[in-house]
């Protein structure tokens, strides 16, 4: 796989030997770093600030990890004379990936260093099949998640070892139905600060027989707009407000434009 214009891809590498320890992904658009350590590294091999990761077997680095290895390689923002160093390197604003870029992602306390590649490496592909492609909430504790490999698991947030997650997410209803996919469907991320991993919601979740085709397929064919309801029960859309202010039917999604309506509740009321 190719990088794009909004992904870029640096092997990170020990400049003394010339051995390659993981890659660095930089999403452009998002402004977020991802490190891939290559698999066997462990506390000795990885880089120091990844020792605890590679110690547990973990070579997948969180995106604040991640971010923190690439800070402390650069010029940090607050130097007294950034300006000038700015205007020096003509460049218009902060921006981390270009600093690290200037020095190669070379730092004094080890040998390490980055160089762009075109392509991304054959284990991070193998690795990126259990990344997330979406993710819904079912209700105050369980997720639906649908994975790249075409796995979809049902996982009970209360039963995560994250403490963030079971201590406030769960515990508030705003910051819970502000569950998304992280970039790169490397997490999920609720108030775009708390993440967790997809790994993890792979490894926790529950199979359920079902791929997110299926549910786009019952998307399709099952929920109808007010249009479509409106032609079903051949009347007007004035009828059809009446009939729901009056609970003959629920929307499932409201709008002002029109309501989105299960398609088998709408047919059933033809019953009588």
């Amino acid at each position: 796989m190719k990088g794009t214009r909004f992904m870029r891809i640096f092997e990170i590498y020990d400049e003394e030997n010339n051995t390659s320890l993981g890659t660095l992904l930089y999403y452009q658009r998002e402004k977020t770093f991802l490190v891939e350590l290559v698999d066997g590294l462990d506390e000795w091999t990885a880089p120091f600030m990844f020792s605890t990761y590679a110690r547990k077997g973990i070579y997948t680095i969180p995106r604040d990890i991640s971010f923190l290895w690439v800070q402390e390689r650069i010029i940090p923002s607050t130097r007294q004379n950034i300006s000038s160093i700015l205007k020096t390197h003509k460049l218009k604003e902060y921006d981390e990936m270009k600093f690290l870029e200037l020095s190669h992602g070379r730092c004094c306390q080890d040998r390490l260093a980055i160089r762009e590649l075109s392509m991304l490496p054959d284990y991070i592909i193998t690795r990126q099949k259990r990344n997330l492609i979406d993710c819904t909430v079912l209700d105050d504790r369980n997720i639906l998640c649908f994975f790249a490999d075409n796995q979809t698991r049902k996982i009970d947030l209360t039963k995560l070892d994250n403490e963030d997650v079971t201590e406030k997410v769960c515990k508030n209803q705003q910051l819970l139905r502000s569950c998304m996919v992280g970039t790169g469907g490397y997490y999920i991320t609720f108030n775009d600060s708390i993440d967790v991993p997809a790994a993890d919601l792979h490894d926790a979740g529950q199979s359920v027989p079902l791929t997110l085709a299926d549910f786009i397929t019952f998307t399709c064919n099952n929920i109808i707009d007010t249009g479509e309801c409106c032609r079903e029960l051949s009347c007007t859309r004035q009828n059809l407000a009446y009939m729901t202010d009056h609970g003959l039917f629920e929307p499932i999604k409201m709008n002002a434009r029109g309501n989105l309506y299960l398609k088998g509740n709408v047919l059933s009321s033809k019953w009588g």
